[in-house]
């Protein structure tokens, strides 16, 4: 069993849900992650036990970058937001290892993978993709792509039923078997979160796909109303300047705090008493399951695609509609001022977080891999 990922040695959701993959499948066989690239000497995330990780282009150390290695990929669709980071190096250190694979599964983890697998992975290694954003938000191109190679690849997971239906619809009579499986809730530290904490929690990369721009404002009405609440958003990325601004601008700055990027998110969840989700879209929303797994009244924007897969709307968290910032902040404000709808939102939040538990999502992945 192989893993194929970008940076195993980085920081996101993705990397995280397959490193939680990798754990389960271990209890059963050797398993490998194979990594395009390696950046820094120590992973975020810790390797499980018992996985081998191992890297077609190690970038440590700044030494002197060959020709291939500055040449583009001719494999990866260049619609593939990682294309950019890969090069005609990559290319041919991957091909030489698909060759070499002539046996068992290959997992590829994002659309461009999962396009040249079906390409070019040989013919006895059974191949599932992996898709963790949801159809609507790959560029045209690679959209097209996808619908023209998706049919070679042995099996698909998606994380929502509605990208499992398009998925269907698109592939039509394709040998690919479609499954729904949602990413598992990895293990959390830091114990449950007390609807006492006056503190929101928010956490992603900082891009505009998850909308922190949005959620900053809408901030600014709940501390109108609840000037001793805080909001901490946690994550690293491009948009952080931006988003010191929009703090300043707006006189937060001793109520909104960037946090940077956090290895022990479960603590970090445990500090708050409500979650927020602000994304503009989603491949699933995997934050909102680990949240609730601590216990926190979730609020979400109804965004394609995933909250309200995950969110039964004022049962185990709240949905607005999507990028209303209005809608947003008066249902945070509302959360704010009432101490036992959060404490009963964040009861029932955490018994939905246990479907989504390792093992429970671990056996559907059993199924799926026996099944093929």
């Amino acid at each position: 069993m192989r893993i194929l990922l970008m940076h195993a040695y980085g920081m996101g959701g993705t990397i995280r849900t397959c490193l939680t993959l990798a754990e389960h499948l271990a209890g059963h066989g050797q398993v490998e992650v194979v990594s395009f690239v390696r950046t820094r000497d120590e992973p975020f995330f810790p390797f499980p036990e018992g996985v081998e990780v191992t890297t077609l282009d190690d970038r440590r150390g700044g030494a002197r970058r060959g020709l291939l290695a500055r040449l583009p990929s001719v494999l990866v669709h260049p619609d593939d937001h990682t294309y950019a980071k890969l090069s005609l190096l990559t290319d041919i250190r991957l091909l030489r290892r698909l060759r070499s694979m002539r046996s068992g599964v290959l997992v590829t983890t994002r659309p461009g993978f999962n396009v040249l697998a079906a390409r070019h992975a040989p013919p006895e290694l059974t191949v599932v993709g992996q898709e963790h954003m949801n159809i609507a938000s790959h560029l045209p191109g690679l959209t097209r792509d996808i619908g023209r190679t998706y049919a070679k690849l042995d099996a698909l997971a998606v994380l929502t039923e509605a990208d499992r239906a398009d998925y269907a619809r698109m592939l039509g009579a394709a040998r690919t078997r479609v499954e729904q499986i949602p990413n598992a809730v990895p293990a959390l530290g830091g114990g449950l979160a007390s609807p006492d904490n006056k503190v929101v929690v928010a956490a992603g990369r900082l891009t505009p796909q998850k909308g922190f721009d949005l959620l900053i404002p809408a901030f600014a009405d709940v501390v109108r109303e609840h000037p001793d609440w805080q909001l901490r958003i946690h994550g690293a990325g491009p948009q952080r300047p931006e988003l010191r601004r929009l703090i300043a601008d707006r006189d937060l700055y001793s109520s909104v705090f960037l946090m940077g990027p956090t290895a022990q998110l479960g603590e970090a969840l445990a500090h708050g008493s409500i979650f927020v989700l602000s994304s503009r879209f989603e491949g699933f929303g995997m934050v909102i399951v680990e949240a609730m797994s601590k216990g926190l009244a979730v609020v979400s924007f109804d965004c394609p695609r995933g909250p309200s897969e995950i969110i039964s709307d004022g049962v185990d968290g709240v949905l607005v509609p999507e990028l209303d910032i209005a809608a947003l902040g008066a249902a945070v404000s509302e959360l704010a001022g009432d101490r036992e709808r959060r404490a009963r939102l964040g009861a029932a939040a955490i018994e939905t977080a246990k479907r989504y538990d390792r093992e429970a999502i671990g056996e559907r992945w059993d199924a799926l891999l026996a099944s093929l």
